[in-house]
C-alpha cells in the first residue's frame, strides 16, 4: 500500500494530473477544496472515495482512497480543534489525517492542536498510522511549555507509535537531512513539518519512505509530498 501527504497549497483540481503520477493507494491532502462544493467536475468525479473536513470550501483537509480501498469515517471528537479526520482503512488500522492548524488560539496553536487531539483519542489509536502536516518541529520546542513537538513525539512513542521517516532514514528529530516546506517556496528556507508516524508493527513492512524533490514539485507548492510504501 502507498500512502502520500501533500499541503497542495491550494487548487489540488489544477494539481491532479501531477499528484496521480505517485500512483498512491490513499493521499492525504491539505488545503485542497471541498470535492462536493467545486464546479471542477473531473476533480468531483476523482474524488469518489473520500472524507473532507474544513471551514473554508477552498482549502480543507481532505482523505481520498482509491475505490478498492475500503475507508469507514471514525468520527472521533475533535471538539474544534483543526483539522483531523479518522477513519478505518480495509478494517485493518486506523488512519488519522491531520493538518495542524493555527486555530486563533493564543496558546495551544499547531502542535497544540496536535497534542489535544491525543488527550481526546489516544486510548483509541490502536494500530495506527498519523500523516499531515504538523506544522512543527522539534527546533520550536519552548523550555516552559508541556505540549511542545518533543512532548507530542513522546507521547505516540508511549503508544508505540513512531515516526516512519526518523525510523527508515536513522536520523534523529529536529536534524533531518530532507525538508518538506520551503517558506515562501524560498530554497534557502527549508524546514521539515510533514510526518507520517505510525504503529511499531508497520516498522517490517515499510519497504520506502521518500520526500518529494523540489525540481518536480516546488513549482506547486511551498510543500514536497511524504511518501509512504508498505
Amino acid at each position: 500500500m502507498k500512502i502520500v501527504t501533500w499541503n497542495c497549497n491550494g487548487a489540488l483540481r489544477k494539481k491532479i494530473e501531477r499528484l496521480l503520477k505517485l500512483e498512491a493507494d490513499i493521499y492525504i491532502i491539505q488545503e485542497c477544496e471541498d470535492p462536493e462544493k467545486t464546479n471542477d467536475s473531473n476533480y468531483r468525479n476523482w474524488a469518489d472515495n473520500f472524507f473532507w473536513a474544513g471551514d473554508n470550501k477552498n482549502k480543507g483537509l481532505g482523505i481520498f482512497a482509491k475505490p478498492s480501498i475500503g475507508i469507514q469515517n471514525l468520527n472521533w471528537e475533535t471538539n474544534g480543534l483543526k483539522y483531523f479526520i479518522s477513519c478505518r482503512v480495509n478494517n485493518d488500522f486506523n488512519l488519522i489525517a491531520t493538518w495542524c492548524h493555527g486555530a486563533n488560539s493564543p496558546t495551544f496553536g499547531y502542535i497544540g492542536q496536535l497534542w489535544k487531539y491525543l488527550q481526546l483519542n489516544k486510548f483509541k489509536f490502536g494500530k495506527s498510522i498519523i500523516a499531515g502536516d504538523f506544522n512543527s518541529n522539534v527546533i520550536w520546542d519552548k523550555w516552559d511549555r508541556w505540549w511542545n513537538h518533543s512532548d507530542v513525539v513522546r507521547e505516540l512513542g508511549e503508544l508505540k507509535i513512531e515516526s516512519f521517516y526518523h525510523k527508515f532514514f536513522l536520523e534523529d528529530q529536529g536534524k533531518e537531512s530532507k525538508s518538506t516546506f520551503y517558506l515562501q517556496k524560498n530554497i534557502k528556507k527549508p524546514y521539515h513539518i510533514d510526518y507520517i508516524f505510525g504503529s511499531t508493527s508497520f516498522t517490517n513492512s515499510i519497504k520506502s519512505l521518500a520526500v518529494g524533490e523540489t525540481s518536480k514539485w516546488l513549482e506547486l507548492s511551498d510543500h514536497m509530498p511524504v511518501i509512504l510504501n508498505l
